[in-house]
């Protein structure tokens, strides 16, 4: 049995950074933190000998791990704020009124997780009766974790479930809770928990497929987006767009095969090659399916701006809006006419690519997949094993591990995202649009369980160079899951 300690944060938001010298915002919150929060509830509750012997306890227990989702951080702007209340010992010093108070420079990282409950587990933890009671009693007195506008509610309990847990990076240890109270005592701030040895190698080591967590983002400025479910032919013409600006260029003869996804000779590309992808309002309370701008993703190991000739391009495509702050290029189609931002600072969370380039042990599809081939089986039984074995191939195709299990479906499993095909009888129009090349073939929603956890880009199928078969980690029990 392990031991969790749930914590939600009611306002929605977490104030709270790395260090003093970082402006990084400190998410998921770290095992160190938490545990001085909780010896702060201990202060201020009155020193009690029987909650000391539970923090005791609990700093004693191995390495917790920590159950908590993606989210985005807030940006940061400096503001100037009071410092504490001074003490001159004059009298009349107008420098203690508040209007004539002096202003430092300070700045409040937050982080929005996309769910604001977060667990910390410590496997195979298995305190008394009387130690546990006393982890309530100080989890209930803690009104927030991090900077004091980060309110909480805690509670501690042992049968709880996690979806997808990852290492700590920083930990407690015997002994912190002293070195707390004699930091406390000097007036000095505490030092960090030590760094947990060999999480970031673990990190980097988890399986990853072919495609970068580098993206080149675009986001929606102006002119009427298509639905989500064309975005499989939108995405074409913007791959072509960039190839026109290598022809505006005048280097027409050097578009790169990485771009364009065909060799000097037009036959399809053997090689990894660009995938495009919509960034939409998914997963989420509310969620409608919105397209708010792409993903430009290269292969693992490359970066655009690298390429050869592709900031000429971009710049024969794409001039410099009028206030000079990012890039416009006007994306005209179909029934279609847009203008999509380059650069600048993104202000939509949809933009953020966190949520796909995370690692986890569960992915579903938020655009469906397209089965790389025409199904043999004439049965039901028949054609849904022969879909879950192509699924699986098309893991194998973009260099990750077999699933361990995987669910397949009409709906998905993401929020806001559109079912793989619309209902007996419905018009054409909520069906989703393919390319020619891809027009004949099945769509499927999928959750995929893998045995350990994937770090994305996951983008599965025939479709993935265009934006179906994108996949988010799924961090909530769902159905499917």
């Amino acid at each position: 049995m392990s031991l969790f300690l749930e914590i939600e944060y009611l306002l929605g938001v977490v104030f709270a950074a790395r260090s003093p010298a970082d402006d990084t915002p400190d998410w998921p919150p770290q095992p160190d933190r938490i545990f001085s929060a909780l010896v702060a509830a201990w202060g201020g509750r009155g020193e009690h000998p029987d909650e000391r012997r539970a923090l005791e306890w609990l700093e004693t227990q191995p390495v917790p791990e920590i159950d908590a989702t993606a989210g985005f951080p807030r940006t940061a702007p400096t503001v100037f704020v009071p410092p504490n209340d001074p003490e001159t010992r004059r009298m009349g010093d107008l420098s203690l009124m508040p209007a004539l108070r002096r202003r430092q420079p300070r700045r409040f990282p937050a982080y929005r997780p996309e769910h604001p409950v977060v667990r910390i587990i410590w496997r195979d933890a298995l305190p008394d009766a009387a130690t546990m009671k006393a982890l309530n009693a100080l989890a209930g007195a803690t009104p927030y974790v991090g900077h004091s506008t980060s309110l909480t509610r805690c509670h501690f309990c042992q049968d709880a479930s996690s979806v997808n847990p990852v290492p700590a990076r920083r930990r407690v240890y015997s002994g912190r809770l002293s070195e707390l109270e004699r930091s406390y005592r000097s007036e000095q701030r505490p030092n960090p928990g030590d760094e947990v040895q060999g999480d970031r190698a673990t990190v980097a080591l988890a399986p990853t497929g072919i495609f970068s967590d580098e993206w080149l983002v675009l986001e929606h400025l102006r002119g009427e987006m298509p639905d989500l479910r064309a975005m499989a032919l939108v995405t074409k013409v913007l791959r072509n767009a960039f190839m026109a600006g290598y022809e505006r260029a005048g280097l027409g003869n050097s578009v790169p095969p990485m771009l364009s996804g065909h060799t000097a000779n037009g036959t399809p590309l053997a090689e990894p090659h660009a995938a495009i992808v919509p960034l939409a309002f998914l997963g989420a309370p509310y969620a409608d399916g919105s397209v708010i701008g792409f993903g430009v993703i290269p292969p693992r190991g490359q970066n655009f701006l690298d390429l050869a000739g592709f900031r000429a391009a971009l710049r024969a495509i794409a001039p410099l809006s009028g206030d000079h702050s990012r890039r416009e290029i006007e994306l005209v189609g179909d029934g279609f006419r847009f203008t999509l931002g380059i650069g600048g600072t993104p202000t939509r969370r949809s933009l953020d690519p966190t949520p796909y380039v995370t690692a986890s042990k569960i992915w579903a599809t938020a655009t469906p997949i397209v089965i790389d081939r025409h199904l043999k089986e004439s049965n039901a039984a028949g054609r849904a094993t022969e879909m879950e074995r192509l699924v699986r191939r098309s893991c194998v195709n973009i260099g990750l591990p077999e699933p361990d299990r995987i669910v397949l479906g009409k709906h998905p499993a993401i929020e806001g995202a559109p079912s793989a095909y619309p209902s007996h009888g419905a018009p054409a129009w909520m069906g989703w649009r393919l390319p020619t090349s891809l027009a004949s073939r099945r769509l499927t929603h999928a959750v995929l369980h893998f045995s350990e956890a994937i770090r994305g880009p996951v983008i599965l199928g025939a479709g993935r160079f265009v934006g179906l078969g994108l996949c988010r980690p799924l961090h909530r029990s769902e159905p499917d899951a």
